[in-house]
């Protein structure tokens, strides 16, 4: 009996089927691939970060280059204080344009791109800190009105630049609104003060 039962256990599986699990088992066919699937989804997000951040360091070398521009501009008296508001904004715009572009309706009602043209007494009063409130940036001091002949200026620019890959956010800006909460977004700022020349 033991005889024919221990026969009925092996008939039951064969021996074929056994050794092709065991086969599975060991088999490493496929095994890069799996380990490239794994790594793939990190790999390319730290890949991508890199490349975001490169661009977005780029775009605010490129706008404190601008705000140097239309610094000694100002400074030299290509541009004075008739100039409006809107052709200083329409110039700059032009400085920036290899990464930002700025329409017509930002040019008008700016949204992404703010630009701080202020006049002072000394360069004492000129304000060190970026304003910021609950929900952001403040605006509210912000104002054009540069000086004439003599005059202490600063031009101070601020850019929202869009973050796409959202958790490197927090580690390539600075600033945080007034509660302590991150900004939805990558603020750029860059300032100049100086005296124009008595053109």
């Amino acid at each position: 009996m033991a005889t024919s039962d221990h026969q009925a256990d092996r008939t039951c599986t064969p021996p074929g089927k056994r050794s092709g699990w065991r086969a599975f088992a060991r088999s490493r066919d496929g095994s890069a691939a799996i380990e490239f699937a794994l790594l793939a989804i990190p790999y390319f997000m730290v890949i991508f970060a890199i490349l975001e951040t490169f661009i977005a360091f780029a775009a605010e070398e490129l706008v404190s280059n601008a705000v140097d521009t239309m610094s000694r501009k100002m400074r030299t008296g290509q541009i004075i204080s008739t100039v409006g508001e809107a052709a200083f904004r329409q110039e700059f715009c032009d400085e920036v344009s290899i990464l930002i572009q700025c329409s017509e309706a930002e040019i008008a009602t700016p949204d992404k791109l703010r630009l701080d043209v202020r006049t002072f007494s000394k360069f004492s009063e000129i304000p060190a800190a970026v304003p910021m409130n609950a929900t952001g940036l403040d605006t509210s001091a912000m104002q054009y009105s540069p000086g004439g002949s003599g005059s202490i200026n600063m031009v101070r620019a601020y850019y929202h630049w869009q973050i796409i890959a959202d958790l490197i956010r927090p580690y390539i800006t600075p600033y945080r609104t007034a509660d302590g909460s991150r900004l939805n977004d990558y603020l750029i700022v860059a300032t100049a003060a100086f005296q124009n020349e008595p053109y």
